[in-house]
């Protein structure tokens, strides 16, 4: 398993002022994904990860971080992480959304 992108997880209302902030701190350029209905959008250059810096726009609940975890095998690696003390949130498509011990989202995603 490796890290596969950080998100930051905000409601609609602050969606368009945390993408401004994020993109001042890093000096990033902000790209949108597939259109308004998409709830991502990209932060591209200044962050230096080798991955992927997002806002996600949240349909309900409170501002949060969130990490991608990309897997060769979901399902397996869930288990393994079950295991390990985390628990399954739920199951979207070919990933899924887990919560570590101190109850912290993350989502183990399809590598690519």
């Amino acid at each position: 398993m490796r890290l596969g992108g950080l998100f930051f997880d905000v409601p609609a209302e602050h969606e368009e002022a945390e993408v401004a902030f994020w993109v001042g701190v890093f000096g990033a350029e902000r790209t949108e994904t597939d259109g308004p209905e998409d709830p991502y959008t990209a932060l591209h250059g200044g962050h230096g990860a080798p991955f992927p810096v997002e806002v996600q726009r949240l349909g309900s609940g409170a501002a949060r971080f969130h990490i991608d975890v990309e897997s060769d095998d979901v399902d397996v690696d869930a288990d393994r992480l079950e295991a390990l003390g985390a628990t399954r949130v739920e199951k979207n498509g070919s990933w899924w959304v887990m919560r570590d011990p101190a109850g912290l989202t993350f989502c183990i995603v399809p590598s690519d």
